[in-house]
């Protein structure tokens, strides 16, 4: 019955593999594009549409109100892509890019015109009608306005106007009306200002029976009934078909929230701004260092080994399958997100067959040791993998932009990860042993390793942290009094120059990789150039840092002898950081909120608040490290530098979460006496995980490596920090985590119980 069992997991295991590689790389139906080829790529990777808006008016607009509008305007393209950029361009300009896309009128007329919404009484203080049932310019049978808005705007019926909303959400409410159990409403909170001017317009609308238009972009797109006086400053809108209805509504009036009139003034489909080596040497890059660690696996687990490799594929088919699924737009810091995902797949992997071997090792028959495997490392894998999946949550709610995108692919790898290391790997393994292979040496035994006294080494693993991050402020003081920035902001988060170039032929890609790029960076000394190729012409936006007099006169030079351009063709604008103050505060208030949510979990789990300190402070030590080479090295800050400082906060926590786990173990069978028998428990623990946290880090670096290695150098300077985080957070889970726990227990180690009184002995009776 088990040896049939077995058989038919493991047809099932080919034919996953089989079908779900079938419908990732060649498709089914007609056009037969797989999985892969559909999933929607990032700006970075695939490019999108490309739209500038220009402020309506004659004055310009101050800094405060362009500010206010990129950040809403940011929130509002989310709804298409969470990693659509927002940026100012000049000083009345707004530019608007949006990934996998291709039809920028489809966006436009979905867009609409931002700035522009009014709310409308039905009839003016002489009792005339403002807007009425009609005929529209498009033929259809709805609202229609009577004057013109600067009319109404003279004699008041414009009673407030998109500014004074301050939020507007979807919503289901029970329904009052007994015909159906819910209805779907727009929630609308208003201004001071706002909520003023609504209780004026509600009381008198109230009192004569009469609606309040909301007109957007040349339309009502709402005339709601005022069935009693608002006055609180929230109201709601009723009467919406679906869910989906009430929440374009909300969308249109965030949007008409604008505090700036925007008019389209041009709109591009772009190519990706990596380039297409960037993108196919990535790939090739993450093929092969997939490859090297299922090689890996094998080779240290044998059989085991063997079996993860076939988990770990089903994981990348599943995940291939899931960005497709879901419509996942993929950008390179979700690529980051994968890469960790993936790193905490392989060690959930390496805990369970460590767990395994010690069970063999322990005198535990091959299918003993296999349950007792996976039952000990069960508590690791789920603390490390909830605790990392917490920080996700947060970040995908709280996080805008580039932070959302990664917090979106690091959570759905986090369960599949789980999905296919506590399932898949558990009945393969089961299979196999089914099937006959039952010989321990299939498995391996756990060595008896010598205890290393790690913690007698703590003060010199305490300094040599200490002097890494104070070198790290200090080279900030000195990159800040050269060039007024600790570190080297890149035009993600400074801002910089965008130069649209009008080129005599066609460059592809490929060419702008290989011939333009290489100039560029020569010029600037940095290799965060961004380049998008606009479609259908042989025009080519090239962004980079805010370039000099200097540097642009070298830069229309090189463009003249070069490529033979014209002066008059090559076009010049200073562009805004597309990283905000906004969504950079939203990132830090992420952040700060994901850390609290991992502490109280770690200390609700391990019921010691001493276990949760330490995973921060290890935490913390981790991201001033990398901030640390990021400083001496000055390599770019962009965009990726966000999502680089929060794979290396997942990291980090998975790393200490098994460290903890041991010590939790162990002093649940041992009785501590003194600080010399605590001291030898950590020791033991630290040894006895040393193993997996060098063949944990070992494979994530490996992937990492060979993306540091064939790519571009844009890809270079992303991957270099992580492996340098992964090198640090290997360093800090071996030689700071358990020691810093020591040392709070230690010294922190609270009250004791005074020992009971022995109750006092009877005095001997004499005879």
């Amino acid at each position: 019955m088990k040896k049939n069992r077995a058989v038919i997991t493991m047809i099932l295991a080919v034919l996953a593999i089989i079908g779900f590689s079938y419908i990732a790389f060649i498709g089914i139906g007609a056009g037969k594009t797989g999985s892969m080829g559909n999933i929607k790529q990032g700006l970075d990777l695939a490019g999108g549409v490309s739209i500038t808006y220009q402020v309506v008016g004659d004055e310009e607009p101050s800094a405060e109100d362009m500010s206010d509008t990129i950040y809403k305007l940011q929130k509002r393209v989310e709804n298409y892509s969470t990693e659509a950029q927002v940026y100012q361009e000049g000083s009345d300009r707004i530019n608007i890019e949006i990934p996998g896309v291709s039809d920028a009128n489809a966006i436009l007329e979905e867009l609409g015109r931002p700035g522009s919404l009014y709310f409308i009484k039905q009839t003016d203080s002489d009792g005339n009608q403002n807007y009425t049932i009609g005929i529209t310019e498009d033929g259809t049978y709805d609202y229609v306005l009577l004057k013109d808005l600067n009319t109404l705007m003279e004699d008041g019926s414009i009673v407030l106007d998109g500014t004074m909303v301050s939020s507007a959400q979807a919503a289901t409410v029970q329904s009052n009306t007994g015909t159906k159990d819910k209805e779907y409403v727009v929630s609308l909170t208003f201004t001071e200002e706002g909520k003023q001017a609504f209780a004026d317009a509600t009381t008198d609308a109230y009192s004569k029976g009469e609606t309040i238009g909301i007109y957007y972009d040349g339309r009502f797109v709402s005339v709601p009934k005022v069935n009693e006086p608002i006055l609180g400053g929230q109201a709601q809108i009723s009467g919406q078909e679906s869910f989906e209805e009430a929440d374009t509504l909300a969308s249109t009036i965030r949007i008409g929230g604008l505090k700036l009139e925007l008019e389209e003034l041009r709109s591009n489909v772009v190519g990706a701004q990596l380039g297409e080596e960037a993108v196919s040497s990535s790939l090739k890059a993450g093929a092969i260092g997939f490859g090297l660690v299922c090689i890996l696996m094998i080779v240290v687990y044998l059989l085991p080994g063997f079996v993860s490799a076939i988990a770990l594929t089903i994981y990348v088919l599943l995940t291939l399958l899931a960005l497709n699924a879901l419509n996942i737009t993929l950008t390179l810091p979700g690529i980051a997100g994968i890469i960790l995902s993936i790193g905490m797949a392989v060690d959930a992997n390496v805990i369970i067959f460590s767990r395994i071997r010690e069970e063999i090792a322990a005198g535990k028959t091959v299918q003993s040791a296999i349950k007792i495997g996976f039952e000990k490392a069960l508590s690791a894998i789920v603390d490390g993998n909830i605790t990392t999946l917490i920080a996700a949550l947060v970040l995908g709610l709280k996080g805008s932009g580039t932070v959302k995108g990664f917090a979106i692919t690091l959570g759905l790898g986090i369960i599949l990860s789980m999905f296919t290391a506590l399932f898949v790997t558990r009945q393969l393994l089961n299979a196999f042993y089914a099937l006959g292979c039952k010989n321990e040496k299939l498995y391996g035994k756990a060595k008896d390793l010598n205890t290393v006294d790690f913690l007698s080494k703590k003060a010199i693993f305490f300094a040599i942290s200490l002097i890494v991050i104070v070198a790290g402020f200090v080279f900030m003081g000195v990159n800040k009094s050269q060039t007024g920035y600790s570190l080297n902001y890149s035009l993600d988060f400074m801002g910089g120059t965008s130069s649209t170039v009008t080129f005599n032929e066609d460059l592809s890609i490929a060419d702008i990789d290989a011939q333009v790029v290489p100039v560029v960076e020569k010029i600037t000394g940095d290799s965060n150039v961004q380049t998008q190729k606009v479609n259908d012409s042989t025009q080519v936006v090239i962004k980079t840092r805010s370039l000099t007099v200097d540097e642009r006169e070298a830069f229309t030079t090189a463009m003249k002898e070069d490529f033979g351009v014209e002066e008059d063709a090559i076009t010049t604008e200073t562009i805004s950081a597309t990283v905000s103050n906004e969504m950079k505060s939203d990132a830090i208030v992420s952040v700060i909120i994901a850390t609290l949510c991992m502490l109280i979990y770690i200390w609700f789990r391990f019921t010691d608040v001493r276990f949760a300190a330490s995973a921060v402070l290890a935490l913390l030590h981790d991201v001033l490290v990398v901030l640390a080479f990021y400083a001496v090295s000055k390599t770019s800050v962009g965009n990726t530098f966000i999502a680089c400082m929060l794979t290396i906060v997942g990291y980090s926590v998975n790393s200490t979460i098994v460290i903890f786990d041991r010590i939790r173990e162990q002093l649940k069978t041992t009785k501590v006496r003194d600080n010399e028998e605590l001291k030898t428990i950590v020791n033991d623990c630290i040894t006895k995980t040393l193993t997996r946290s060098i063949y944990t880090n070992i494979t994530t670096f490996i992937t990492i490596f060979m993306v540091f290695l064939l790519g571009v150098s844009s890809i270079r300077s992303f991957a270099m920090p992580l492996m340098v985080g992964i090198l640090c957070g290997a360093y800090s889970s071996v030689c700071i985590t358990g020691a810093l726990w020591y040392v709070l227990r230690t010294k922190f180690a609270g009250k004791k119980k005074a020992p009971a009184k022995a109750p006092a002995k009877k005095a001997a009776k004499k005879n």
